[in-house]
């Protein structure tokens, strides 16, 4: 299927060409003909399956462009909402459809004026409902759209919910897009909705089949060393790091920034103003790596992050979902790598059960292999670099001091300089200790079954004896018995 077979208005399907848009997503293919037939919708599908695309493009396509606010979206954040609307204008600009972004925190002057020549507002729910209830605006919007209504409810938001829909005409189209569903959200449908249309995302679909997932097993005191050497090893272009906590995002800040990295951090303690200067940094490129809690990337939508790294697993199947669905967007490729102790590894089988996917178990490569990787990056860039003037100029001044062989020695070894990696050989476990210690997990979980719930026994704990098969090494540097194929496990 492709987004011609929709039939948009052409300025509609323009901005669709121009934004690269071919193929719809699952939740676009089943929502989009839905909305056009003037349903109500209640969609579940999760962060990153296209869900702005999917209610933006339809309302926007029965837009009149009149000088009114025709359609309102509410959404959790302060982040999602400038994401929403951007997006939105994206869409809609060809067709003159003006957004409005509407949010806590700035003044009411600007967002008023800005209301007032706005097809489509993307507020929070707290401002909008100030400004309905202060009389500052009155808007009689035939489109409404609730995104991650789950987030807003868990948020606490429901109160403001309820009460925003008293200011808005009974004769509307609704839209609800959720990631879960539990009862207070289908609660919330039967109240504001009429006879309305259900589209869901099974975890199969929602699982993003561009992105390759890896995990690799470590100690729990080699995480950080584990983390640098990937990212020298991956060498992504952008990446988002995902803690669980706030003080692991400013400790890992200061650590990559101490190891030479382009980086910056976001959780709930930020300034707003620091928020978003941080965000803007990272989508515009002057930051190669983000770190952030679950919660502070909530809504987060950058389209060419090419790793995401899970520091710590997360604690449930859903937010490895919300994670990893970070990249691999817009049809390109992405990677989501997680790190795991010896005593996670349940947790890894189950989430692959609960997601319906497969997690490849890699091994972290050793000190060399990634020193000479980038030798070989370093010559292949060096091979294709085209000779200048100034280059040849450079060469002629060194020669009056030195021959060319010795010039051709210090410039190499200033490139290389750059590219020296530090830390130790070795990090983590090689594939027979994974292999082993998953299979000790495994029958440990059948023995506390048949033993009726007595104390389970720790994954790779209690012998230290299987270190031993790294313990061959030859005069490479590589480990004995180590393969860097993947495996699936």
């Amino acid at each position: 299927m492709k987004f011609t077979d929709f039939n948009f208005k052409p300025t509609i399907q323009q901005a669709i060409d121009e934004a690269g848009f071919k193929e719809p997503s699952p939740v676009q293919k089943e929502a989009i003909p839905l909305v056009l037939e003037g349903h109500d919708i209640i969609a579940q599908a999760q962060t990153g399956t296209g869900k702005t695309a999917a209610f933006g493009l339809p309302i926007m396509n029965q837009m009149k462009s009149d000088g009114s606010v025709e359609g309102l979206v509410i959404v959790p954040t302060r982040e999602l909402a400038m994401q929403v609307s951007d997006e939105l204008y994206r869409f809609g600009k060809l067709s003159g459809l003006k957004t409005a972004t509407v949010y806590g925190g700035t003044a009411y002057g600007k967002q008023i004026d800005r209301i007032r020549q706005a097809s489509i507002i993307v507020a929070t729910p707290g401002r909008l409902q100030d400004l309905l209830m202060s009389g500052r605006i009155t808007i009689k919007p035939q489109f409404v759209v609730l995104d991650e209504a789950d987030e807003m409810l868990d948020m606490g938001f429901l109160d403001e919910i309820k009460n925003i829909f008293t200011f808005l005409p009974s004769e509307r189209q609704t839209l609800m897009f959720s990631a879960t569903m539990p009862k207070a959200i289908r609660r919330l449908a039967e109240e504001i909705l009429k006879s309305p249309k259900t589209v869901s995302i099974t975890k199969s679909e929602s699982t993003n089949t561009n992105i390759t997932q890896h995990y690799y097993v470590v100690q729990e005191r080699e995480r950080d060393d584990a983390l640098v050497r990937l990212i020298d090893y991956k060498n992504p272009g952008k990446c988002i790091i995902f803690c669980r906590m706030k003080k692991e995002v400013d400790r890992l800040v200061s650590h990559l920034t101490s190891q030479g990295f382009k980086v910056s951090g976001l959780h709930g303690d930020m300034e707003q103003k620091q928020r978003e200067v941080t965000i803007r940094g990272f989508k515009q490129g002057g930051i190669d790596i983000f770190v952030a809690t679950d919660v502070a990337a909530r809504g987060l939508d950058v389209n060419d992050v090419t790793h995401v790294f899970n520091y710590h697993i997360p604690f449930d199947s859903e937010s490895y979902v919300h994670r990893i669905g970070r990249t691999g967007r817009a049809g390109k490729t992405g990677e989501a790598i997680t790190l795991v102790t010896p005593s996670e590894l349940r947790t890894i089988k189950r989430i692959e059960k609960d997601v319906g996917t497969k997690m490849v178990t890699q091994v972290i490569p050793t000190r060399l292999e990634v020193q000479n990787s980038k030798a070989d990056e370093l010559i292949a860039n060096i091979a294709g670099t085209e000779i200048t003037q100034s280059g040849i100029d450079l060469v002629k001044t060194l020669q009056h001091d030195l021959d060319i062989v010795t010039i051709a020695h210090l410039l190499a070894s200033k490139l290389q300089e750059k590219h020296d990696i530090k830390g130790k050989e070795h990090i983590g476990l090689g594939l027979e200790e994974i292999e082993l210690l998953i299979q000790r997990a495994m029958q440990s979980r059948g023995n506390d079954r048949g033993r009726g719930g007595q104390r389970r026994r720790r994954p790779g704990g209690g012998n230290r004896s299987n270190r031993n098969h790294r313990s061959s090494r030859g005069s490479s540097g590589h480990r004995g018995k180590r393969s860097n194929k993947p495996r699936q496990d």
